[in-house]
């Protein structure tokens, strides 16, 4: 019966406080906000007032907003991918930029096609590729044939071939190449006339730029080869920078030219390396840089400053037969297993201090200038072993000097 009658007091209340949309008011007996919006009497519990009902609702608003910025952050549902392209048929480079704030997803989905870029060479542009994802092989065989560009018409060993150009840079950085980039023609040269740019590229096959000649610098820095590079018979005629630089199981820069400084500083071969008959015109820096299988500079020669300090060779390294002009540094190598420096000329200084040879070293009728000098690492144990002999080379004298006073 009570809870009947208070039921019929509420509803009593309710009907004592409905009014008609002429503002906000008060009703009496109940003590409750009256919204004339809808007509109806808001009866907050136990006749709650108006004021703290608005105060509960401004801090529940203010508690779901907070969660609300908590759980969804600002620019959670936008995209931060800024996308840079050339449009087409304008400028004399195609260009893709992808931002740094950009998914693999979104790479995937804006990923430029290998045959776009043979096409953009085709219609005498270079190309600008940076974050992306490129497809698809890039044959540059199919390039057509041209002319011998007027800044190599006075080199006679360019003469006779076929000729294809990248008539502009070609500037991968931060990117993933798919497909393998190639130049295989045994008869054909390729000329790249812009500058080279891989700094932090990714290439997942194979890179064969044999036989091409570089009108401008390269630079490898921070790239990786996961597969075979191939750089053979190539001509360098500016800087080649590559430092920091992850080689594949094997790389190749046989009988190539370089007429600019080089440097492989900290680069790191993960398999077979071949400088076989390399032409380093300028100082080359190979500081730091490690050799993971065999070696070759067999038949090469340095014209400048050959730096090889702190450079480890983990299987056979050859040097037979090569040329250094310049001066020879090899401080603080090592080398893991043998060396062959047999029949190698030293025209400069060559500085072996504290090089460890731990399978033995070879240097069978090498031409030095300087004095051969004994690594470092092994002067106290040679001057041990000096002073060993020499205090045993006086006792026996002196054993025999006593036998001899004893028989007189």
């Amino acid at each position: 019966m009570k809870h009947r009658a208070a039921e019929h007091s509420f509803s009593e209340t309710v009907h004592m406080c409905h009014v008609t949309f002429h503002g906000l008011s008060k009703c009496s007996k109940c003590r409750c906000a009256v919204k004339q919006e809808s007509g109806l009497c808001l009866a907050l519990g136990q006749g709650i007032p108006y004021k703290g009902y608005m105060m509960n609702r401004i801090c529940a608003g203010i508690v779901v907003g907070g969660l609300t910025i908590f759980w969804f952050p600002f620019g959670a549902g936008a995209s931060n991918c800024q996308v840079e392209i050339s449009t087409s048929g304008s400028g004399t480079v195609f260009t893709r930029h992808l931002s740094a704030g950009c998914t693999e997803q979104e790479r995937e989905a804006r990923a430029v096609d290998a045959a776009q870029l043979l096409q953009a060479f085709q219609e005498g542009k270079g190309i600008d590729l940076s974050g992306v994802v490129v497809r698809g092989d890039l044959n540059l065989d199919t390039l057509p044939v041209g002319p011998l560009p007027p800044e190599l018409d006075g080199v006679k060993e360019l003469q006779g071939y076929e000729i294809r150009v990248v008539p502009g840079s070609m500037m991968i950085v931060d990117s993933v190449v798919r497909g393998t980039i190639k130049h295989r023609s045994a008869q054909g040269l390729l000329v790249v006339q812009g500058p080279v740019t891989f700094r932090g590229a990714r290439f997942e096959q194979l890179v064969d730029l044999s036989r091409s000649v570089f009108l401008q610098p390269v630079t490898l820095s921070g790239a990786v080869f996961l597969k075979e590079s191939y750089f053979v018979q190539g001509r360098f005629l500016r800087d080649v920078v590559a430092e920091k630089t992850a080689f594949g199981p094997h790389t190749r820069f046989h009988r190539s030219v370089f007429q600019g400084p080089v440097t492989f500083q900290q680069s790191r071969f993960n398999g077979m390396a071949e400088f076989l008959e390399v032409g380093f015109e300028k100082d080359v820096n190979l500081s730091r840089t490690s050799f993971k299988l065999g070696t070759g500079f067999s038949g090469s020669r340095f014209q400048g400053l050959a730096n090889f300090s702190e450079a480890s060779f983990d299987s056979q390294a050859f040097f037979s037969f090569t040329l250094f002009d310049g001066d020879a540094d090899f401080r603080q190598a090592t080398f893991r297993s043998t060396a062959d420096f047999s029949n190698a000329q030293f025209k400069g200084r060559d500085d072996f201090s504290n090089t460890s040879f731990e399978q033995g070293s070879q240097f069978t009728s090498a031409n030095r200038s300087a004095p051969a000098q004994v690594p470092s690492g092994r002067k106290s144990e040679f001057i041990q072993y000096a002073v060993i002999a020499i205090f045993l080379t006086f006792g026996a004298l002196l054993i025999v000097y006593r036998i001899r006073r004893r028989k007189a």
